[in-house]
């Protein structure tokens, strides 16, 4: 065994490799799981899906829900809380949701986030890649030994592998889904199993057929190692799972190496750190008589995720320069990663004890803490995010040679003046003990804290607008159907009923001004409050904001565009792409320094994608065209993530609105179309043009429930 290592020999008794996932409402298994990493578990979708209750194959990720795991070693068992950190759905070959009565699907895993011990969960097994005529064995998810079924690789067929269960003994069944296939001859993990074939059943009575010789027995399938590799490698998750030992050709192994031979040159020191690093690490280590060698900790420290922060974080009283030369090393490797086990289970303790409604702020700190950033990191969870924070280096700014401050760190600080004062004290001194380990000096993060303290007044004075959301849909004879929410600054809250009544235009304009009528918006902010329009492509131009509530028993006329600054938002063209959710972010961040861009010619698609696909700091275009060729750029503009475009919805030549509006702060552009509406209601010769304003701010939060694609709750 090598030095630093499991206590224990996993190959011995494979089943503890098995993670149970328990069902939310109770304590049975809903499927199992195996140790990816340190803090990860990997299983399929539909285990998770099935402990929540939901429909096996739901392809939608479950966000924030919390999962319980229960993980053995040689001694104990233990349950950890778990979250979803990367979601992978079951899918169909073309990537549509699977019908519920399909028995094969592709993708399908889920890896979880455990909130488990500093020092880590038991040590994940070996993987090796699936291959026909492999014996194999699986357990049930509650982990018991005597559910072990042996099974032998029968065939693979790209993403999947078939598997035959021996004709005695236990048969794969309900609770096997998401367990691992340890092959005992290569000792490592070679794939999850997934599910198994039933028996044919009489279609007239749903029951089994009488038995015969040429039914289908005990064959189930599987997910091969090497296509979860494929699966999860773009993700960025491999790069945190242990690593094979590296060679001497490794430049970081060599410089670790050095570094440790110089400064722990006796075997009694070298035997206390390495018994320190193991236990912080939580790992077993080698014999109190046999020390660990300068190659040991090399190795160790480039192949656990955590090992060289935390060999950092020992070296830094005493030895700064070579903890300086250790980090220095680390910048080498992909392996590393920023903080140690401490550092990240302290961390991931004050975003539990953070409100939800800040936690869910992270992308809004995270694009103001960031702004330098050409692609900001996207993920579907808050985990998902701080994983790729991790990898930043640093944030762009440092003097005189100084170790810049990373990312992971900025970002906290912007997230920490979000919260009250005990949690912004906590997160503060968090930071204050990783910046000394990286040897970060006490002024260059209390910049970037000075920094975070001005964007939090920079909110405070463009407080959140009250709006009200209005999803608007086509109707048979001309009518429109509509769902409404407020938000008055803590999520959308809907207050419409399902959306089935169809509504001519004024009555649409009454039911919006009705809702309008029982806001209050805060007290110190006199500013009307927002309508945000909702709809697909064929509705951009449709004239809501000239809705007017004609009414003979009212007094006004109650015109939705003259009164309110009202906006449209199309999330179908916005997330048609998901490559460019990251550009849209990115720009949103930039909106009260980037650029316009005025289209004024007749352009095709290609030229505007290829003018404005990397351009992240145009924030803005107006496009100044006859109908017939602006819709398709204002739709190519809106898939490309810009966040703000403006246009004539009726001129065939040179527009007003686009003159006018130049002159408008893009951030003051919906008050700035209110107010040019309101004056071509009063003097239609001077103000000629019918302006639409598209708006998506990557900020708030859209309903996603009643949408064509799923929104980020920011």
């Amino acid at each position: 065994m090598r030095w630093f290592g499991s206590a224990w020999d996993p190959a011995d008794d494979p089943v503890h490799h098995v993670v149970t996932v328990l069902q939310a409402d109770g304590p049975e298994p809903a499927g199992a799981g195996v140790v990816l990493g340190d803090d990860t578990v990997l299983t399929c979708a539909h285990v998770v899906n099935a402990a929540l209750g939901r429909p096996m194959v739901e392809s939608r990720p479950p966000r924030s829900a919390e999962l319980s795991v229960k993980v053995r070693d040689a001694t104990r068992t233990r349950q950890f809380t778990a979250r979803v950190a990367h979601w992978i759905p079951p899918r169909t070959r073309d990537g549509d949701p699977v019908p519920e009565e399909d028995d094969e699907w592709f993708g399908d895993l889920a890896l979880l986030r455990v909130d488990g011990p500093a020092g880590g969960l038991p040590a994940a097994p070996d993987r090796a890649p699936m291959a026909v005529g492999q014996e194999v064995s699986a357990w049930h998810g509650g982990g018991r030994p005597a559910s072990v079924a042996r099974l032998t690789v029968a065939a693979l067929h790209g993403s999947r592998g078939y598997l035959d269960g021996e004709p005695t003994g236990m048969a794969v069944a309900v609770g096997y889904s998401g367990g691992p296939l340890w092959c005992r001859r290569q000792e490592a993990v070679v794939g999850l199993v997934v599910a198994h074939f039933m028996p044919p059943r009489d279609h007239r009575t749903g029951g089994p057929l009488p038995h015969s010789p040429q039914h289908l027995i005990r064959r189930s399938w599987s997910i091969p190692w090497q296509r979860i590799e494929a699966e999860l490698r773009p993700l960025g998750v491999l790069d945190a799972v242990p690593q094979p030992s590296p060679g001497l050709d490794d430049p970081a192994f060599l410089l670790l190496t050095n570094v440790v031979a110089n400064t722990l040159p006796s075997s009694s020191s070298r035997t206390a750190a390495g018994k320190r690093l193991a236990q912080t690490c939580g790992v077993g280590y080698g014999s109190d008589i046999t020390p660990p060698e300068p190659e040991d900790f090399a190795a160790f420290a480039l192949t656990h995720p955590r090992a060289l922060a935390a060999l950092s974080g020992m070296l830094r009283r005493d030895s700064p320069g070579a903890a300086d030369h250790v980090l220095a090393a680390g910048s080498l490797s992909r392996t590393p990663r920023l903080l140690s086990p401490q550092e990240y289970a302290e961390m991931r303790r004050s975003l539990r004890g953070m409100d939800a409604a800040v936690v869910a702020r992270l992308p809004e700190a995270m694009r103001a803490a960031l702004p330098h950033l050409a692609s900001l990191p996207g993920g579907d969870t808050v985990d998902a995010l701080l994983d790729k924070l991790e990898m930043f280096p640093g944030d762009g700014h440092s003097d005189g040679g100084e170790r810049r401050v990373p990312a992971l760190l900025r970002v906290m600080e912007y997230l920490g003046v979000l919260c009250p004062g005990p949690r912004r004290a906590q997160l503060r001194l968090w930071a204050d003990g990783v910046a000394q380990r990286l040897g970060i000096p006490r002024g260059a993060l209390g910049e970037r804290r000075s920094d975070a303290e001005a964007w939090l007044r920079s909110l405070r004075d463009r407080s959140a607008r009250v709006r009200v959301l209005v999803q608007v849909t086509r109707a048979e004879q001309g009518g429109h159907r509509l769902r409404l929410w407020c938000d008055e600054g803590d999520g959308p809250r809907q207050v419409s009923a399902s959306g089935v009544r169809a509504y001519s235009a004024s009555e649409a304009a009454r039911e919006v001004l009705r809702v309008l009528d029982t806001l209050t918006p805060p007290v110190a902010d006199e500013r009307p409050p927002l309508v945000e329009v909702i709809v697909d492509r064929a509705g951009l131009n449709l004239p809501v904001d000239e809705w007017e509530a004609r009414d003979p028993d009212e007094i006004l006329p109650g015109a939705l565009g003259v009164e309110f600054p009202l906006v449209v938002h199309c999330p179908e063209l916005l997330r048609r792409h998901g490559r460019f959710t990251a550009h849209w972010r990115s720009r949103w961040s930039r909106l009260d320094s980037g650029k316009t861009f005025v289209v004024s010619e007749p352009m095709d698609r290609d030229v505007i994608y290829s003018r404005l696909v990397n351009k992240l700091d145009t924030v803005r275009v107006a496009v100044d065209l006859p109908p017939g060729r602006r819709d398709g750029i204002v739709q190519t503009c809106l898939v490309l993530g810009i966040p703000v475009v403006v246009w004539d919805r009726g001129r065939d030549g040179a527009s007003h609105v686009t003159k006018h509006m130049s002159a408008v702060a893009t951030r003051e552009l919906p008050d700035g179309v209110r107010d040019y509406r309101a004056n071509a209601k009063a003097s239609p010769p001077e103000f000629p043009g019918r302006p639409v304003l598209a708006w998506a701010d990557a900020d708030h939060a859209v309903p996603r429930l009643h949408l064509t694609e799923p929104q980020e709750n920011s």
